[in-house]
């Protein structure tokens, strides 16, 4: 079964709607042995917030080194979004053979007219694979209600009511009180149900589950009978707010990822239920909720003008929405709005702050509410109101007559957030594709039908870029295409308002006149167009800034300060020792040193703060004369600040900004930063990780670091990505990723590549201490495919094999 048909067969029962009930998620899970009876599951209810709230009691779990599954909804581009273990979706494999597995049952009891709905379905898939799994604990967001929704299935271990307001009343019931006691069954047995729900909720509450602890939020009054408190200290950031979380015996002063009070509720109730399952640390709550960053939710993407994302789609969370949009200080306010045409649009439109402009769209969803009517219900009286069709296109608007003192607010449904976060995640990704075998694979990876496939192997074999776009786009792309004498292969998937893969097949002139042809489009490519010249790199590169990258590859030295590392362990670990061995690499060639103070290999043990400052800064002040670059290893911020302030000029993270703080240090600094793809540091080498394809799996998970970045204020030209060879790869994945190295052009940020000496070389046969050879080739390799900076231990023999790269591209060109 390829993927499109699996993906087609789930979005197929979306037109049977909402079911009350368990009883077919429970058929369901019958049919496949029960897997849910295994799990250690929390239900996360509420009217709103039970979604950042899910992620956020993930995020403090994974800091317990605990396995954990989250299933969340809706999805932004992909549906495997819903299903993670530890932040990883689901793969493509897994969702088909999910299906082949539930197929048989669902087509029988769809004859019977009792066919299980999408939610009720994709929630199987979700426990099914959180078993298979073997997590130690899932986290389920719960869909309608709780009595009747298909999570109720699991037996929680721990429960949670976020809030309660008026929403779902056609299902739940017409006033707070009955809603509240359909969302209280979901209580645990022998814990108390966690719940910030206010006064006219509570009662009820406490009647259906009996024991509650109760979380009292911003604005709950001191004299409150409450087991939690959290307090919300203000934003401290463009994207970052203070909170206080405290209850029996335990205090966290730490941040949340977004602004608004309510965020602070969240974490609140998220700590609660993490101290009843998990035993974290003061600790481990303050790093997950820093860390729980929660796409959509009061997202700033831009601060001139602000650009902020937020999916409230009721009266409520407007309601909160105003409050945050408040904290902010600006000129004009620029509405973009689309909503589903099911909610309380006036209510919504009530609660939201007075707008100067009103730009009306629709996302690409049949439940989604005409332009019209949102523009009279929004708008108001004047002229201040558009309308524009696609969502890309209304934020464009927006955004041109916005002034940079002036804040653009998309709202009014996670839908329609999620077209517009596209403008921001989009990735064109180039494919190297030099025979019909490597243009087949290519077409099939994208669910090409197999007809297509055939027709189409033969034009690929030129310039291909791979991109993801909505289904009218897909067409539109293939028209427009067509029309310059290129072409355009699309997906076989047809589920509506779902993302369909395409791959542009052209000469550079066609692709470049298609870039052109979309700029202004009102389809909304115009993030298309921009990528095209990205991955093309038809317009040249960006800002110039000095840094040694930007003049071709460039040869990174390791110089570890460490006993214990895998190549060079103890060598170096002498300040004396180590600025001689610096110096040396600089005479052989490396533009850059990168000082390291702790071992990522696998087994190595974590090193304390103090003791990683004392090996790294010595060193560090002793280069300050030397001509080169100097990078500092490390992913802790406090020793990244140490070294910054004794003269290093870059920070890698083999972590991918675990450490909250590390990417505000590298902007309020100013230095560049290397963000690696990695599944866990140190390496775990039993750790099994189900690639789809591991080039196209890392760039997506790359993706989101690099905008954690862009958002405290780097820009990409800082922002240097390393796909992590060897960590959480297998050798031949990494071999992978080392071929298809300029595919992360993508990003739109410099790479860097890291292979020396690493054991995927015990693949062609070197042992470790014969690896000098391969180590070379690769880096040839490396700087044919696309690297701006090449990491290895031995400098002299590297340069060489760069600079015989080089001359291979330009053979004009000399160092």
């Amino acid at each position: 079964m390829e993927y499109h048909e699996a993906a087609d067969f789930l979005f197929d029962l979306r037109p049977l709607g909402t079911k009350p009930g368990t009883e077919s998620c429970a058929d369901l899970l019958a049919h496949l042995g029960d897997p849910h009876e295994t799990l250690d599951a929390v239900q996360v209810a509420g009217s709103n917030g039970k979604g950042s709230t899910a992620r956020t009691l993930e995020s403090i779990c994974r800091q317990t080194d605990r396995t954990v599954g989250l299933y969340t909804q809706p999805h932004f581009d992909d549906v495997r979004e819903r299903i993670t273990v530890d932040g990883r979706p689901i793969s493509r494999g897994r969702v088909c053979e999910f299906v082949e597995a539930a197929r048989d049952h669902v087509v029988d009891r769809g004859a019977e007219g009792a066919a299980p709905t999408f939610f009720e379905t994709v929630t199987a898939m979700a426990l099914w694979e959180f078993a298979r799994q073997d997590v130690d604990i899932a986290v389920l967001e719960v869909g309608i209600g709780g009595k009747l929704d298909a999570t109720s299935v699991v037996d929680p271990i721990a429960s949670a009511v976020t809030t309660v307001s008026l929403d779902h009343t056609d299902v739940l019931g017409d006033t707070v009180p009955e809603i509240a006691r359909d969302k209280a069954h979901v209580a645990p047995a022998n814990r108390p149900l966690v719940t910030a729900a206010g006064e006219d909720a509570l009662p009820t509450i406490r009647e259906v589950a009996g024991d509650v602890l109760r979380v009292g939020g911003p604005g709950t009054p001191d004299d409150a009978d409450v087991d939690v408190r959290a307090e919300y200290g203000g934003r401290v950031n463009h994207t970052e707010a203070a909170v206080s979380l405290s209850g029996d015996g335990w205090a966290v002063d730490t941040r949340v990822p977004t602004v608004g009070a309510h965020h602070a509720t969240n974490a609140g109730v998220a700590a609660a239920l993490a101290r009843q399952i998990a035993d974290p640390t003061e600790t481990d709550v303050a790093r997950g909720v820093r860390n729980a960053h929660w796409p959509g939710r009061f997202e700033v993407l831009e601060t001139e003008p602000i650009v902020v994302l937020d999916g409230a789609h009721n009266p409520s969370a407007c309601e909160a929405l105003a409050e945050t949009v408040a904290e902010f200080e600006y000129d004009d306010l620029h509405l973009v709005v689309g909503a589903m045409h099911d909610k309380d649009l006036r209510g919504m439109a009530a609660a939201l702050p007075s707008a100067d402009t009103v730009v009306a769209c629709r996302p690409a969803l049949d439940r989604a509410a005409d332009t019209g009517v949102v523009a009279s219900v929004f708008g108001g009286d004047g002229g201040r109101v558009r309308e524009r069709e696609a969502v890309a296109s209304a934020l464009t608007a927006a955004r041109g007559v916005a002034s940079a003192d002036d804040l653009v607010l998309v709202t009014g449904s996670l839908y329609t957030v999620a077209e517009a976060r596209r403008e921001w995640t989009r990735t064109t990704v180039p494919k190297r594709l030099e025979t019909r075998a490597d243009a087949s694979a290519a077409l099939r990876d994208a669910s090409v039908p197999d007809g297509e496939v055939r027709r189409l192997r033969d034009e690929g074999v030129h310039r291909a870029l791979k991109t993801r776009v909505q289904p009218h786009q897909a067409e539109h792309l293939r028209a427009e295409l067509a029309g310059l004498g290129g072409e355009c292969a699309i997906t076989g998937q047809t589920a509506e308002g779902e993302l369909h893969d395409v791959l542009l097949f052209g000469t550079l002139g066609q692709l470049r006149r298609l870039a052109r042809s979309l700029d202004g489009d009102p389809h909304g490519l115009g993030s298309v167009a921009d990528g095209i010249r990205a991955a093309l790199d038809v317009d040249g590169h960006g800002e110039t800034r000095g840094y040694p990258w930007e003049d071709g590859p460039s040869v990174m030295g390791i110089l570890n300060v460490t006993p214990d590392s895998f190549h060079d362990g103890g060598e170096y670990d002498a300040v004396d020792d180590a600025v001689a061995r610096a110096e040396a690499m600089v005479d052989s060639g490396a533009a850059l040193i990168d000082i390291g103070g702790e071992s990522t290999r696998p087994g190595a043990d974590p090193v304390p703060v103090d003791e990683e400052i004392d090996r790294v800064v010595p060193v560090i002040e002793r280069l300050d004369d030397l001509d080169v670059t100097v990078s500092v290893d490390t992913r802790k911020a406090a020793v990244a600040e140490a070294a910054l302030e004794a003269g290093a000029d870059v920070l890698n993270d083999v972590s991918g900004l675990e450490d909250p703080e590390m990417r505000f240090l590298a902007a309020d600094h100013g230095v560049p930063i290397v963000v690696m793809h990695s599944v866990e540091t140190p390496v775990d080498p039993t750790t099994d990780i189900d690639y789809d394809d591991v080039v196209e799996d890392v760039i997506a998970q790359l993706r989101e670091r690099v905008l954690l970045a862009e958002r405290a204020g780097l820009d990409r030209e800082q922002i240097l990505v390393d796909p992590g060879l060897g960590f959480g790869k297998s050798a031949a994945e990494s071999f992978e990723l080392l071929g298809r190295l300029d595919e992360f052009r993508a990003l739109g940020c410099p790479i860097l590549v890291g292979h020396s000496h690493k054991s995927l070389f015990a693949r062609v046969g070197a042992d470790h201490g014969e690896r000098l050879p391969h180590t070379v080739a690769a880096t040839a390799l490396a700087a044919a495919n696309g690297a701006d900076v090449i990491r290895v231990h031995d400098v002299a023999e590297n340069v060489g094999a760069v600079r015989t790269a080089r001359a291979t591209d330009d053979p004009d060109w000399q160092p």
